[in-house]
């Protein structure tokens, strides 16, 4: 139709011109018929035709194009996927990035095995598919196998004799006519193995590339954009949309324990929409054993992909090349999924067979799991995913697992702070480690490390007892005892783990099974430690506080004064223990009604403390609050200012909803 028009107007046109001629050369007045408009008003005629010409010559090369026959839009994309879930800030950058005029037109996708790479390039070609007049997915993990798929391509290209010496840079040359077109190298490996494979001068300018890798170096060659794991949101809204009868609170719960890794979340749907299983069955299935979970549940675009052998590839690369790498990854596989300091590897003589003791062998070994994408490492510490390490702990021979637990409990022992009312960098360096002693110890020990076990537990019982955490503290505690309780040799640990629950029993207001636990432990030290051993000192004052809870104050005043005269001998003066006796005395002076005595034991004991902690420890909001108590029983107006110093501490240490915080505050406000 637009070409019989432009037809059309063209011969008005010339009619047009013709008409003006004859009139000119005849003087005739009149033109037969319509004609005499054109002779009238020539120039509106003119004005007309213009325009509509114009649009004629427009469209007709436009329809003639659309006749060409059309070459194939994409090689080998993947289907798209229809649950792609977020990720629309990340495409908005990678499409800015390749059309900056300030970049490459290249792009590196880093991240995690399973964080979504392929599919976020399959997902960027897809929604700018209209921006190209075409697309190649090259499947990139064997560099070997990238030039027969140039040759394949060069096929569909119309280069039918394209030898493989030669293909790729034919294809290159071929797709200037194709420009602007998408190539995507999907789990490329270092750019030294693909480099032959890129576009390089000025090819380079007439299409995009994105690689989509696990591994790291590609920084000096292109941009990279690091892919991280989703939103808790964007797990959620995955889950909600994809399981029926999925709450957003159960959600969460399967998000969090999948580490919310895109392909595990996929997994999981997968799973629970084949077998029927409700969304709070298959929580608790995941909560108790996610190293089987993780090898279960298809996708229907890649069956053959599944959490459990995702990193098997890169784990059997670091054992051909990197061994101690491997171990490392064994080792960290079985601490907690937070950051795991460097230092309990260089620091202990339990894994200097991973490389910690030359700092060269050191360094690559780390390297090589950040640098395959295993692990995320920062100055001092290294992370690896949760699902990672189920993976890895999977796969891992009973004996490897045996071993490498045993060397790791082990290795907590020898970092961890013992002394933890005495040290005054106890509680950072506790609050580092307490997750990786819990995971660590969680089940139950090896006759290797068993004892070692105990230990973990009781000492990590009592920092938590010292942050005021009783209900995680209490059952920590209580295996510890029943680990020592059934090892030989143990009666001085069985009885420091005594002493223990006596003191969360005692805080928990059981006073009676404090008492009963208290003096099993004095007993117990009594017939195995030196009268005038510490630990001693300790049940005895332990025991005194519990009696005058009890109401039984006069048989609890000599407990604490031979308490108090132990750790003196033993310790000093000075000594963070020495306050805690002054402190269990001056309690017992308190309860019989005699605050001038207990006045200055209390502020011994404060000046000893602030000597040695930080000025907001906990220790020393206690003993604020406890002498603004016996300040102003005693009527001194100075009570208002301790009570308030001791009670921001108590704020700032266990928060302000906790009991010993609110009654801190309680007494603030009567003291106003």
């Amino acid at each position: 139709m637009w070409r019989t028009l432009t037809g059309a107007v063209a011969g008005l046109l010339v009619l047009f011109v013709g008409s003006l001629a004859f009139n000119a050369a005849s003087g005739q007045s009149r033109w037969p018929g319509p004609l005499d408009f054109v002779r009238v008003h020539p120039w509106v005629v003119l004005l007309l035709l213009i325009p509509v010409s114009l649009i004629g010559l427009w469209q007709a090369p436009r329809r003639d194009r659309a006749r060409e026959p059309l070459a194939p839009a994409a090689y080998r994309l993947p289907p798209r996927n229809t649950n792609f879930t977020g990720r629309d800030a990340t495409l908005r950058e990678l499409r800015q990035h390749l059309t900056s005029v300030s970049n490459d037109a290249m792009l590196v996708v880093h991240g995690l095995g399973g964080v979504g790479k392929t599919q976020l390039a399959v997902e960027y070609a897809y929604r700018y598919l209209s921006k190209y007049r075409f697309v190649a997915f090259v499947d990139a993990e064997d560099p070997d196998l990238v030039a027969s798929q140039f040759v394949s391509l060069a096929g569909e290209l119309g280069l039918v004799e394209a030898s493989s010496g030669q293909v790729i840079p034919r294809v290159y040359g071929k797709l200037v006519d194709r420009r602007p077109w998408l190539i995507i190298f999907d789990n490329g490996e270092k750019p030294g193995a693909l480099t032959p494979a890129l576009p390089s001068g000025d090819l380079a300018g007439n299409g995009h590339v994105i690689v989509t890798t696990r591994v790291s170096g590609w920084s000096s060659r292109a941009g990279v954009i690091d892919l991280d794991v989703f939103t808790r949101r964007e797990s959620v809204e995955l889950l909600t949309r994809r399981v029926p009868g999925m709450t957003e609170a159960v959600a969460d719960e399967i998000a969090e324990q999948l580490g919310d890794l895109p392909l595990a979340l996929e997994q999981a749907a997968g799973y629970m929409g084949y077998n029927h299983t409700a969304p709070e069955a298959y929580l608790t299935l995941l909560t108790s054993r996610l190293d089987d979970m993780i090898a279960r549940g298809e996708l229907a675009d890649r069956p053959a992909v599944v959490v459990a052998t995702l990193w098997q590839l890169s784990v059997r690369r670091l054992a051909t090349d990197q061994p101690q790498a491997v171990r490392l990854l064994e080792l960290c596989a079985l601490l907690a999924p937070e950051p795991i300091p460097l230092g309990l590897f260089t620091g202990s003589p339990e894994i200097v067979n991973v490389g910690a003791a030359d700092p060269l062998a050191w360094d690559t070994t780390v390297g090589a799991l950040a640098g395959l994408g295993l692990a995320r490492r920062g100055n001092a510490s290294l992370v690896v995913h949760r699902l990672v390490q189920a993976a890895v702990r999977a796969a891992m021979p009973h004996e490897a697992h045996t071993d490498a637990r045993v060397r790791l409990c082990r290795a907590l022992v020898a970092a961890v702070p013992h002394d933890i009312h005495g040290d005054p960098d106890a509680r950072p360096r506790w609050q580092e480690l307490l997750p990786h002693v819990i995971a660590v110890t969680k089940d139950e020990p090896p006759a290797e490390c068993a004892a070692e076990t105990a230990v973990l537990l009781r000492l990590a019982s009592t920092f938590l007892v010292q942050i005021g955490d009783y209900a995680v503290a209490l059952p920590l505690c209580e295996r510890a005892l029943a680990i020592d309780e059934s090892l030989e040799g143990r009666d001085a640990e069985a009885g420091f783990d005594l002493i223990t629950l006596a003191q969360i029993h005692r805080d928990l207001d059981a006073l009676e099974r404090s008492r009963t636990l208290a003096e099993r432990a004095l007993r117990l030290h009594e017939s195995c430690l030196p009268a005038d051993s510490p630990a001693i000192a300790t049940d005895l004052a332990t025991l005194a506080r519990t009696l005058c809870l009890l109401g039984e104050h006069r048989a609890a005043l000599p407990l604490a004064e031979r308490a108090l005269q132990i750790d003196e001998a033993a310790h000093g003066p000075d000594d963070p223990y020495v306050s805690f006796d002054l402190i269990a005395l001056a309690n017992v002076h308190v309860d019989l009604g005699d605050q001038a005595t207990a006045l200055p034991l209390i502020s011994r004991a404060l000046e000893i403390r602030e000597a040695i902690y930080a000025p907001d420890h906990l220790y020393i909001g206690y003993v604020l609050v406890f002498k603004a108590q016996v300040l102003h029983t005693l009527n001194d107006p100075a009570a208002a200012d301790f009570a308030r110093r001791g009670a921001q501490i108590l704020q700032t240490r266990l928060g302000r909803t906790h009991p010993k915080t609110e009654d801190a505050f309680a007494l603030v406000d009567r003291l106003r």
